[in-house]
């Protein structure tokens, strides 16, 4: 039986907003005393539940603002969910930002440490992979390069080279292969195809709906922060891409809203 590695159950998240942004702190004290002030809240995440095993690779399709970066920043625990619960068991990989944990002044080699680090690995445990590392992105001619002037492209490859290569049991993606050329992205893909086979779990962002099709199992589909359909992969494809179109959601009945026992 395979192995649950994330557990996502009635998952909420809620922004609280106002103007307290475009105010001092006299004229915000004047409006709490007139009861002036104005407070709003939205939902970026609406009652989210699925679940992720062993070996299987999750996409997550929507449009912008759907709410798929904030599920990966609540699957990766950089937030907390307003309501709801979920469980992760193994150690996560995260690439949510190509420019998160690295510092434009260092260098490529000093830049990879650093990541390694930020994920929790020993210097020692970086001395072993980081030939590895070097090696799979391709750019041993840049080892030494300040990471400021590496193009976009660069930094997605080691971004991808350092999460792929230090054995997590949760990769997650966001967006980060829609930079650099058609080769690499063909090489990563096998890259994670070998993951899922070692039995590890990946959740992949992208708009690219191919992309989605040739590597993912199962899909997720959000849309306002609601979940729309959770399903095999080419179902979701089809029916996301049919919206794509019409602009007209799929029928009520569509709807997945199962719960998670």
């Amino acid at each position: 039986m395979k192995k649950t590695i994330v557990t996502v159950k009635d998952v909420s998240v809620e922004y609280i907003i106002g103007d307290l942004r475009n105010i001092g702190l006299k004229e915000f004290v004047l409006k709490k005393l007139t009861k002036t002030y104005q407070v709003k809240s939205f939902l970026a995440i609406d009652q989210v539940s699925f679940q992720l095993q062993q070996g299987e690779m999750l996409g997550i399709i929507g449009s912008n603002g759907a709410g798929k970066s904030t599920l990966l920043k609540v699957i990766t625990q950089i937030m907390r969910p307003s309501k709801g619960s979920i469980q992760v068991n193994g150690k996560v990989a995260a690439l949510l930002e190509l420019a998160s944990g690295f510092d434009g002044d260092l260098n490529l080699k000093e830049n990879t440490y650093l990541r390694g680090a930020i994920l929790g690995y020993t210097r020692e445990f970086m001395d072993q992979k980081y030939p590895e590392i070097l090696a799979f992105s391709e750019l041993e001619a840049f080892e030494e390069r300040p990471f400021k002037q590496l193009s976009s492209g660069m930094k997605s490859r080691i971004a991808f080279s350092i999460a792929s290569l230090v054995e997590p049991e949760i990769l997650i993606l966001d967006e980060v292969l829609s930079v650099g050329d058609g080769a690499f992205r063909e090489k990563s893909e096998a890259k994670m195809k070998e993951i899922i086979q070692n039995g590890k779990a990946t959740i992949l962002v992208s708009h690219s709906i191919p992309q989605v099709r040739r590597m993912c199992n199962k899909v997720l589909w959000l849309d306002h922060g609601k979940q729309i359909g959770l399903g095999e992969a080419n179902e979701m494809c089809d029916a996301y891409e049919q919206f794509l179109k019409s602009g007209v959601l799929p029928k009520k009945e569509f709807l997945f809203q199962k719960k998670i026992e």
